[in-house]
């Protein structure tokens, strides 16, 4: 079975937020052989919803579910963006777990690609300009910005990038986090 495509997140089951699993859906009732990984926002508790449920907008439908908090889509230092396109990010794209409160990156009008969780490994695969989002949101200087950066690592670390690319020019954006 393919999975829904989301034009925000395209590749949640390499982001980790979308997991194969057998678990029962509790939007739809059906086992689909994936499931999103974080626990979405809403006033039931639920922890198993399908990719599908969430790109269908049944999961929001039905109980109210937001996967992204929607005042952390955009805004502050990032662009407002419209109701629609914040309404997309939130109700119907899998989000993804920080350790503080998520973000979403906007740019040229419109959320950007969410790229995944990221350590220092990965930063460096994307190249210069990702370290320099990173550095720049982190607002850490010289030697603090060095054991800040060596420190970064999505699965063991006490901090984290969540990097993002415009979907229209290509430009990164994103921040960091820790525990």
């Amino acid at each position: 079975m393919e999975l829904p495509q989301f034009k925000y997140h395209p590749a949640p089951l390499n982001t980790g937020s979308i997991v194969a699993s057998e678990r029962v859906c509790q939007v739809c009732e059906k086992a689909r052989g994936f499931v999103y990984q974080g626990v979405p926002y809403g006033v039931d508790d639920l922890e198993t919803v399908c990719p599908w449920c969430i790109a269908d907008g049944s999961a929001h439908e039905k109980f109210r579910l937001e996967f992204t908090d929607r005042d952390g889509i955009g805004g502050g230092e990032w662009e407002s963006i419209p109701r629609e396109i914040a309404d997309e990010v939130a109700f119907r794209t899998p989000g993804f777990s920080g350790w503080q409160q998520e973000r979403w990156f906007t740019h040229c009008g419109d959320a950007a690609e969410f790229l995944g969780p990221m350590g220092k490994d990965q930063i460096e695969q994307l190249g210069p300009e990702a370290i320099e989002v990173v550095r720049l949101e982190s607002g850490y200087e010289a030697k603090e910005w060095a054991h800040y950066y060596n420190s970064l690592n999505f699965r063991t670390g006490p901090a984290t990038a969540y990097l993002f690319r415009c979907r229209h020019c290509g430009k990164l954006g994103g921040y960091s986090d820790s525990h």
